[in-house]
Protein backbone atom coordinates (compact mmCIF):
# COMPACT_ATOMS: atom_id res chain seq x y z
CA UNK A 1 0.00 0.00 0.00
CA UNK A 2 1.48 3.27 -0.74
CA UNK A 3 2.10 6.48 1.38
CA UNK A 4 -0.72 9.03 1.29
CA UNK A 5 0.37 12.74 2.33
CA UNK A 6 -2.15 15.13 3.25
CA UNK A 7 -1.70 18.50 2.40
CA UNK A 8 -3.90 21.27 4.31
CA UNK A 9 -3.97 24.90 5.11
CA UNK A 10 -4.28 25.79 8.34
CA UNK A 11 -6.07 28.99 9.19
CA UNK A 12 -5.29 30.33 12.25
CA UNK A 13 -8.37 31.94 14.06
CA UNK A 14 -7.82 36.13 13.70
CA UNK A 15 -7.58 38.19 17.25
CA UNK A 16 -9.71 41.16 17.20
CA UNK A 17 -8.39 43.60 19.48
CA UNK A 18 -11.70 45.83 21.50
CA UNK A 19 -10.93 49.06 19.13
CA UNK A 20 -11.69 46.45 16.02
CA UNK A 21 -14.91 45.22 17.52
CA UNK A 22 -15.82 48.49 18.57
CA UNK A 23 -15.27 49.72 15.20
CA UNK A 24 -17.09 47.17 13.46
CA UNK A 25 -20.13 47.21 15.92
CA UNK A 26 -19.78 51.08 14.81
CA UNK A 27 -20.39 50.23 11.65
CA UNK A 28 -23.23 47.97 12.27
CA UNK A 29 -24.89 50.67 14.14
CA UNK A 30 -23.82 53.60 10.93
CA UNK A 31 -25.62 50.69 8.18
CA UNK A 32 -28.47 50.98 9.97
CA UNK A 33 -28.09 47.63 12.08
CA UNK A 34 -27.37 45.87 9.36
CA UNK A 35 -25.21 42.71 10.13
CA UNK A 36 -25.28 40.96 7.10
CA UNK A 37 -23.60 44.06 4.85
CA UNK A 38 -20.53 44.36 7.24
CA UNK A 39 -20.07 41.30 7.65
CA UNK A 40 -19.42 40.88 4.00
CA UNK A 41 -17.32 43.74 3.65
CA UNK A 42 -14.76 42.53 6.10
CA UNK A 43 -15.27 38.53 5.32
CA UNK A 44 -16.20 37.48 8.77
CA UNK A 45 -19.65 35.53 9.60
CA UNK A 46 -22.54 37.15 10.77
CA UNK A 47 -22.72 35.46 14.43
CA UNK A 48 -19.20 36.59 15.10
CA UNK A 49 -21.13 40.20 14.74
CA UNK A 50 -24.02 39.41 16.49
CA UNK A 51 -22.45 37.94 19.65
CA UNK A 52 -20.06 41.05 20.36
CA UNK A 53 -23.24 42.73 20.08
CA UNK A 54 -24.60 40.56 22.73
CA UNK A 55 -21.55 40.80 24.39
CA UNK A 56 -21.24 44.27 24.55
CA UNK A 57 -24.61 44.79 25.62
CA UNK A 58 -24.52 42.66 28.67
CA UNK A 59 -21.28 44.65 29.22
CA UNK A 60 -22.62 47.86 29.43
CA UNK A 61 -25.96 46.25 32.08
CA UNK A 62 -23.23 44.85 34.02
CA UNK A 63 -21.50 47.94 34.59
CA UNK A 64 -25.20 50.31 35.06
CA UNK A 65 -26.04 47.55 37.74
CA UNK A 66 -29.42 46.38 38.45
CA UNK A 67 -31.74 48.67 40.28
CA UNK A 68 -31.87 49.42 43.90
CA UNK A 69 -34.20 47.17 45.87
CA UNK A 70 -36.98 49.61 47.55
CA UNK A 71 -39.18 48.77 50.58
CA UNK A 72 -42.72 48.02 49.96
CA UNK A 73 -44.64 48.22 52.73
CA UNK A 74 -48.08 45.54 52.77
CA UNK A 75 -50.47 45.53 55.93
CA UNK A 76 -51.99 42.87 57.66
CA UNK A 77 -56.32 42.86 57.52
CA UNK A 78 -58.10 40.87 59.89
CA UNK A 79 -60.77 38.45 58.89
CA UNK A 80 -63.16 39.41 60.63
CA UNK A 81 -65.46 37.61 63.25
CA UNK A 82 -64.81 34.12 61.84
CA UNK A 83 -61.63 33.36 63.33
CA UNK A 84 -60.16 32.57 60.45
CA UNK A 85 -56.42 33.92 60.04
CA UNK A 86 -55.18 37.48 59.09
CA UNK A 87 -54.38 37.91 55.43
CA UNK A 88 -51.98 40.26 53.50
CA UNK A 89 -53.84 43.46 52.13
CA UNK A 90 -52.49 43.98 48.78
CA UNK A 91 -50.25 47.32 48.73
CA UNK A 92 -52.85 49.54 46.71
CA UNK A 93 -55.62 48.65 49.59
CA UNK A 94 -53.05 49.38 52.83
CA UNK A 95 -52.32 52.57 51.37
CA UNK A 96 -55.78 53.44 50.73
CA UNK A 97 -57.75 51.87 53.51
CA UNK A 98 -56.14 52.66 56.65
CA UNK A 99 -58.99 51.52 58.84
CA UNK A 100 -58.16 50.75 62.69
CA UNK A 101 -59.72 47.96 63.88
CA UNK A 102 -59.19 46.18 67.60
CA UNK A 103 -57.24 43.82 68.44
CA UNK A 104 -58.17 39.92 69.10
CA UNK A 105 -58.30 41.30 73.00
CA UNK A 106 -60.00 44.81 72.77
CA UNK A 107 -63.00 42.80 70.85
CA UNK A 108 -65.90 42.17 72.74
CA UNK A 109 -67.28 38.62 73.46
Amino acid sequence: MAEVEILARVERRRKWTEAEKAALLAEVEAEGGKVSLVARRHRVAESLLYNWRSTCKAAAAARCGPEPLGFMPIGVVDRGDDGGPALLAAPQAARSERVERPGPRERSA
